[in-house]
């Protein structure tokens, strides 16, 4: 493993961080062995996204006693509603749920502290009202975190959070996704200039852009906005992803989300590989029209009233439409509640940053997997 610092920060961290994003759900033995083989393997920065207690706990067991070998992050304004992803910008709430977090990791501090995922203006005029940043500030005062960062999806909001002068550190999707997205040079440059770390998540694009071929949607949260559409023609590996965000400038961190210890060594495999394994030169041409609308099972969607995982019946429909295997069918009839109870209400659409049409996809899923149930 590599080390490099963190902009301004002073920390150094690994050039390959994790997401724990997709642990979610999984079993806290597959939980902690991953979390345990990353801290062995040399990566010492962790993004510990969500509030819910299950998922805390496991991060806590997964490092106990690794505590001073790691870079933890965590995300105000992330927290957890009937345990569901939920967004808020209610200080009192976002406190809350930040120091139950420290306090189920059993640490007293964590490194980062994100104001978690801004995409639009009127978010960050309505974080300035409520207290939100005061807050941070304060919590930061106190020693609960280190330094600051902002996370979201597009340009503006990111230029808007340094100019604030509020954070150290910016978190955004860098990949051979957004290449050829105007601005995005200018916004890497702007960071190197003052030393503003960049964590570059959504290395693979949300996945998509391992092992495709062909033509490829991708949706505007990758592009800030702008809508390509890509013919990738040959194969991506993760090595290239890797290899590509890392040589972007003012990137520090590239974070893969993994959920499994193959799914680290699938990462973790361009440490190791040669010049001709880490080439994406070739690939580069690929990357220049782009169409909106694509799901990357993030669930800024939830909470949905009648508390359907949509990330989870998303990620089941993508795969069902390559191949519709028994262990999907499975996954899916396992699932506490069913796309059918969908009542069309809307919260989710609106919710969404990426511009997914999501109440035809959840009726094409009852389709696929219940017969057209209703």
């Amino acid at each position: 493993m590599n080390y490099t610092e963190l902009g301004r920060t002073g920390l150094d961290a690994s050039i390959i961080g994790i997401g724990t994003e997709h642990m979610r759900g999984q079993p806290r033995e597959t939980v902690v062995s991953t979390l345990r083989a990353a801290v062995e393997q040399g990566v010492n920065y962790f993004d510990v996204i969500f509030a819910m207690p299950e998922y805390v706990d496991y991060m806590r067991e997964g490092f106990q006693g690794l505590r001073d070998r790691v870079l933890l992050a965590a995300h105000l304004g992330s927290t957890d509603r009937g345990g569901q992803y939920y967004k808020t910008r209610t200080a009192k709430r976002c406190e809350s749920s930040f120091l139950n977090v420290l306090r189920r990791l059993e640490t007293e501090y964590v490194d980062v502290l994100w104001l978690h995922n801004f995409n639009v203006l009127k978010d960050w005029d309505r974080a300035s009202r409520s207290g939100f940043f005061d807050l941070a500030c304060r919590l930061r005062d106190e020693g609960k975190a280190r330094f600051l960062g902002t996370s979201g999806h597009y340009h503006g909001i990111m230029e808007t959070a340094i100019e604030s002068g509020l954070v150290d550190l910016i978190m955004l999707p860098v990949s051979m996704f957004n290449h050829a997205m105007p601005g995005r040079r200018a916004l890497l440059d702007l960071c190197a200039r003052q030393e503003i770390g960049v964590v570059a998540m959504k290395p693979f694009g949300g996945g998509k852009l391992l092992n495709r071929r062909g033509k490829l949607r991708v949706p505007k949260y990758q592009t800030s906005g702008e809508t390509f559409q890509v013919k990738i023609s040959s194969k991506v590996t993760p090595a290239q992803c890797l290899s590509y965000v890392l040589a972007q400038p003012g990137v520090t961190i590239a974070l893969p989300g993994v959920k499994s210890e193959s799914e680290l060594a699938a990462a973790l495999q361009m440490l190791e590989a040669g010049e001709a394994e880490r080439d994406f030169s070739g690939l580069l041409a690929d990357f220049g029209r782009y169409v909106e609308g694509e799901c990357t099972y993030c669930n800024h969607c939830l909470p949905c009233p009648v508390v359907i995982d949509i990330g989870q019946v998303n990620r089941l429909l993508d795969r069902a439409e390559l191949d519709l295997t028994p262990s999907l069918r499975a996954a899916y009839a396992a699932l506490p509640v069913k796309a059918s109870a969908c009542t069309e209400c809307g919260a989710c659409t609106k919710r969404c940053p990426f511009g997914v049409d999501i109440i035809p996809r959840i009726h094409q899923a009852v389709n696929v997997f219940e017969g057209g149930a209703t």
